[in-house]
């Protein structure tokens, strides 16, 4: 099978479907029939698990969470070593690649479909990351030296992809069916995923907010087809082990100090910087001892020993970070702050305020808000503010909160130009930064060894061709 070959060749499989995926025939070369069942199940999983991947790096920068030591490199926007999370989204594009091929010669088109929409997703966390990144000639083993695709132009493939997919998945399937078994993200069903593709569209485009390709259209119909409700949320709900957020969690109890709560979140939410308390908090992280709660200034580290509880960090009951909790890859939520956007952009402040309070209680409904709690909230008059005084401001403030430890919302950080009220340049910042905030990954150590001549010529301050100044 192929792979992304200036990447470590790695075959990475799930628990389960890794012997079914091996079982060749008895020519020597290669299966002549390859189960893609497992090949599906290998991708919804990792891709979902990529997802993770990404977040728990953009938390420090989007001051979700904050080293626990003094001078943390992501805390303080250092260039770091992102080897990996490049390596495992092109090892996994590398097997969605190998399954929309052999959906193709197997005519099982709602494969090909699956396929099409996760490598959108996966090259859309890439792109939004990097910048120019390999594709076109990434997948096709002519060359260990691939060439980088303009970031714009990738954008054009993303959404061809997820058009394609759509159209892919409304045509009849004439080779291997869909399983639920092996599919960890939908569990099969087709009319979900062709939902998931329009609500990765509407992610997409929205992105181009502040381009001259900014399409307010094309972004309210791609929200109209995409989910109803939060029970149509890609998310993963079954792991090997554990959500990855509640190793975390678990790491920290076993005194492996991690996932502590940045102060800016959590001012955010404890009312200290909008005067409102968000019900949402004691749904991810416990309280202190007297009942507060108080977060880790990024870049400055914890303020004692740790003999006694001063701070607040990710904990094994909370809902992001409990044992089973969803991995959550794009939700209803995040449509409903997406169509606010749009609307506003377009004029109707009516609109644009009706899907911003309903994107709050949505997310709060998910993480199991009580419904007086989430009527409070929402009619305080910091929030209930009326169509008339809607801002891009207050939907993003809104947004950022719903949106924890996604790494969606480094993008809109970025978008937003990290103009959020609380949000400070973290102490020790990068002194090459200039006293701004990074604006995209530096590549990583094994594309700057292996395929130096094509490498764009970048800083962390250049930014990604949507991230307008």
């Amino acid at each position: 099978m192929k792979k992304f070959s200036i990447v470590y060749i790695a075959m990475i499989f799930i628990f389960f479907s890794c012997d079914k995926y091996l079982d060749i025939n008895d020519n020597p070369n290669g299966a002549i029939s390859p189960p893609i069942a497992g090949l599906l199940s290998n991708v919804t999983y990792n891709s979902a698990i990529n997802v993770y991947r990404v977040g728990y790096t953009t938390s420090y920068f989007v001051q979700y969470n904050a080293s626990p030591n003094s001078g943390g490199s992501s805390d303080t926007h250092q260039r770091i070593n992102t080897d990996g999370i490049w390596t495992n989204i092109y090892n996994i594009s590398g097997d969605i690649s190998d399954l929309i091929k052999f959906g193709k010669e197997q005519e099982s088109n709602h494969y090909v479909g699956i396929g099409k929409i996760l490598m959108a997703l996966n090259m859309g966390m890439v792109v939004d990351l990097y910048g120019d990144v390999p594709y076109s000639q990434a997948f096709n083993f002519e060359t260990i030296t691939p060439q980088y695709d303009k970031d714009v132009d990738m954008y054009d493939r993303i959404i061809s992809l997820l058009n394609e997919g759509i159209n892919d998945l409304e045509r009849d399937n004439e080779g291997v069916a869909l399983k639920s078994s092996n599919d960890f993200i939908h569990r099969g069903n087709v009319r979900a995923w062709i939902k998931t593709a329009y609500a990765l569209k509407a992610r997409y485009l929205n992105h181009l907010s502040k381009t001259d390709k900014d399409d307010v259209s094309a972004i309210l119909d791609a929200v109209n087809q995409s989910y109803a409700s939060n029970s149509d949320d890609a998310q993963l709900t079954t792991f090997k082990t554990r959500n990855p957020w509640n190793q975390v969690a678990l790491n920290n109890d076993n005194l492996e100090l991690d996932g502590w709560l940045s102060s800016n979140i959590i001012n955010a939410m404890n009312g200290e910087t909008y005067g409102v308390f968000d019900p949402r908090l004691p749904h991810i992280t416990r309280p202190l001892p007297d009942g507060s709660f108080v977060g880790t200034p990024n870049g400055a580290g914890r303020k004692g020993s740790g003999s006694i509880q001063e701070e607040t960090y990710l904990t094994q009951d909370g809902y992001y970070s409990s044992i089973n909790s969803p991995l959550t890859i794009i939700t209803y939520s995040e449509l409903k702050f997406i169509e606010a956007e749009a609307y506003l952009r377009a004029g109707n402040d009516n609109e644009a305020y009706i899907a911003y309070l309903e994107g709050i209680r949505a997310n709060m409904e998910k993480i199991g808000v009580d419904d007086s709690e989430i009527n409070d909230y929402v009619n305080n008059p910091a929030i209930a503010v009326g169509q008339s005084n809607i801002t891009n401001k207050l939907i993003f403030k809104e947004k950022y909160v719903a949106m924890f430890l996604n790494p969606e919302s480094w993008v809109d950080v970025r978008r937003n130009d990290y103009n959020y009220d609380g949000f400070i340049i973290p102490n020790g910042l990068n002194s090459d930064l200039g006293g701004k905030f990074s604006r995209r990954f530096d590549y990583p150590d094994t594309e700057q060894q292996r395929n130096s001549d094509n490498l764009p010529s970048l800083t962390l301050l250049d930014r990604i061709f949507w991230d307008v100044p």
